[in-house]
């Protein structure tokens, strides 16, 4: 599970990343890799080990597409950076991408666009002292509070064949996994936070927070 740090981290880089439309940071269900990524240490109290890959660098839009990917991707990391606190921050460094998002202890990230394309993936490692994970967590959070995230509200799920999706038309029914009047599901950027009920406010559906899952802050 993602600690404050983790999140946070993948959060203020997705925000920075200078592509000309947003990217929401989600948990990668597949953290191997291929190619490269630009990696950087950074030393303090917690410690970090952060990488950057970015799927196509043309798509860039930070006027700098001759300068090495390591300078370019340097004001994220430092953005970055600001959620760790006190500390310094090394020079970026092009590793093998399975290097730094397979080493034990890593968070992945997939950085995807609206149409759900990987644009870029990120990884985080939290090295040294955990112990004050949240303390002044919501201050370093306020700096990167203007990042946009994902929240899904999922009444029910169900899995189907092919042959049947394929066979879908106007009219048709589809069970859900769950009874009616059963709660939602309430999803930050994939994750389950927790739970409510689906209500109409203004004439637009929304929901009523019922509960939030113990740990959901550090999610």
């Amino acid at each position: 599970m993602s600690t404050f740090h983790e999140t946070a981290i993948a959060a203020a880089i997705a925000g920075k990343l200078p592509f000309g439309y947003p990217v929401i940071p989600t948990p990668s269900t597949d953290p191997g890799a291929s190619g490269e990524a630009v990696a950087v240490t950074f030393t303090g109290t917690p410690g970090a080990r952060i990488a950057i890959q970015i799927a196509d660098p043309a798509q860039l839009e930070d006027g700098s597409k001759t300068a090495e990917l390591a300078d370019r991707l340097h004001p994220i990391f430092e953005a970055a950076a600001i959620v760790l606190g006190t500390g310094s921050l090394g020079e970026g460094e092009t590793v093998s991408a399975a290097e730094v998002f397979t080493a034990p202890g890593t968070q992945v990230f997939d950085l995807v666009d609206a149409e759900g394309s990987i644009a870029a993936r990120a990884s985080v490692r939290i090295d040294g002292d955990r112990a004050g994970a949240t303390s002044g967590g919501p201050q370093r959070l306020s700096r990167i509070a203007g990042v946009e995230m994902e929240l899904v509200v999922e009444i029910g799920r169900t899995r189907m064949p092919v042959r049947e999706v394929l066979s879908l038309e106007p009219g048709h029914v589809v069970e859900l996994d769950r009874a009616a009047g059963s709660p939602a599901d309430i999803k930050l950027n994939g994750r389950l936070i927790g739970h409510g009920t689906v209500v109409v406010a203004d004439g637009d559906f929304a929901i009523r927070v019922e509960r939030i899952l113990d740990g959901a802050e550090s999610v």
